[in-house]
């Protein structure tokens, strides 16, 4: 960490908690008030939108406020992105409940008040690629200096996760106590029990892409690659002219990114009628509901797709170097449920003869799930509300 990075950081911090003081003595705590925040999103979405609106129907004496920024990497966007610092923290001094379902700055420099209870909603279920403290010493992972101005993921008072298998890498990722991490399951995950929900996402994609009648869809979800909000462009690895060719008379191949991957197809116009980006369209768990297979690489979105008992494959082009950037919480090949991929063709010929292996799909979500019955936000709300 070069000096002037150092000096701006230890100005940020003690603007926040400057900010978070003076908030807590001139404006009253709320124990009414719930405030969801995040860095993912520009919009109520996912996670945080199944609980609020479980909250909504059941508790009716909450009043919320939001706090969505996506960071912006210019000198506008990291103004707006301090004034947003600011924000936060009057919101995290005068608020009952916070939460959030990724890293958040705020909560890591200032010291909340015990009644406040900082929930942290993990954006992913399971626990698969290392994070947090589980990737110190990793170039992916924040440095020694750094952790000496910023105790990340430090001040949560729960943590919601899919399963007791995963609680002991949340502990050590969160550096914190296994008690506090709960294992209720995952709210979004709600949206797959829900058949008026799920209904009407059929309808949607059938009223606008009528062509698509008939075929396969296949999803690919890469994960992210990069640090923090950084990310340069990312190149299908697949030999998509191939892909056309062989399987374009059965299946379209739909891509969901990362909020900060910056995805390319190469040639647009020469894959159109089978690649399609339907992430403006429908949400990652509507994809996943239509989509018949899901193709990725280390994303957790294996997780939530083994609820829907379909195949997946694996296509890790660049798994070595992934080990040494990030590395895993179990050894990647055994792990993995569904077939590896190196090759372009292996890929084509296992979609063609479609030799799915559903068992190994259903012991992986048993053991990452307790509880696949569409109820995780009712049992949060009960628990911590």
């Amino acid at each position: 960490m070069g000096l002037l990075n150092k000096i701006v950081l230890i100005a940020v911090n003690g603007m926040l908690k400057t900010i978070y003081s003076i908030s807590s003595f001139l404006f009253p705590f709320r124990p009414d008030k719930v405030t969801f925040a995040s860095y993912r999103s520009e919009q109520l979405k996912g996670n945080l939108l199944y609980l609020y609106n479980e909250l909504e129907n059941n508790r009716e004496h909450y009043t919320y406020t939001m706090l969505f920024k996506k960071y912006d990497s210019s000198f506008l966007g990291k103004l707006d992105y301090v004034l947003h610092l600011i924000r936060a923290s009057y919101h995290l001094a005068t608020s009952a409940y916070f939460v959030v379902d990724d890293y958040y700055y705020p909560i890591y420099v200032v010291n909340p008040k015990k009644k406040t209870k900082v929930i942290q909603l993990w954006h992913a279920a399971g626990a698969f690629k290392k994070f947090g403290h589980s990737t110190k010493g990793k170039s992916f992972g924040p440095s020694l200096e750094y952790l000496k101005y910023v105790n990340i993921h430090s001040n949560y008072s729960n943590v919601i996760v899919s399963s007791k298998e995963v609680v002991p890498y949340f502990a050590e990722a969160f550096n914190m106590s296994a008690e506090k991490i709960l294992p209720l399951g995952l709210p979004r995950t709600d949206y797959f029990y829900d058949k008026d929900k799920t209904s009407l996402t059929v309808e949607k994609f059938n009223s606008l892409y009528p062509e698509l009648t008939g075929k396969k869809l296949i999803l690919y979800a890469p994960t992210f690659r990069g640090k923090s909000h950084y990310q340069a462009p990312f190149a299908i690895p697949f030999d998509l002219k191939k892909m056309k060719m062989q399987l374009d008379s059965d299946y379209v191949l739909v891509t969901h990114f990362h909020p900060y991957m910056k995805g390319t197809n190469r040639d647009k116009e020469a894959y159109s009628g089978f690649i399609y980006d339907l992430s403006d369209v429908f949400d990652i768990q509507e994809l996943m509901y239509l989509s018949d297979i899901l193709l990725t690489d280390y994303s957790s979105v294996i997780f939530e797709f083994s609820l829907l008992n379909k195949p997946i494959a694996f296509f890790p082009f660049d798994l070595e170097e992934y080990i040494q950037e990030r590395d895993f919480y179990y050894e990647y090949k055994s792990f993995i449920p569904g077939p590896l991929f190196q090759d372009t063709e292996s890929l084509i010929n296992w979609l063609k003869n479609e030799t799915f292996d559903l068992e190994k799909i259903q012991a992986f979500r048993e053991k990452f799930f307790d509880d696949a019955d569409g109820n995780a936000s009712k049992r949060i709300v009960e628990c911590l509300f």
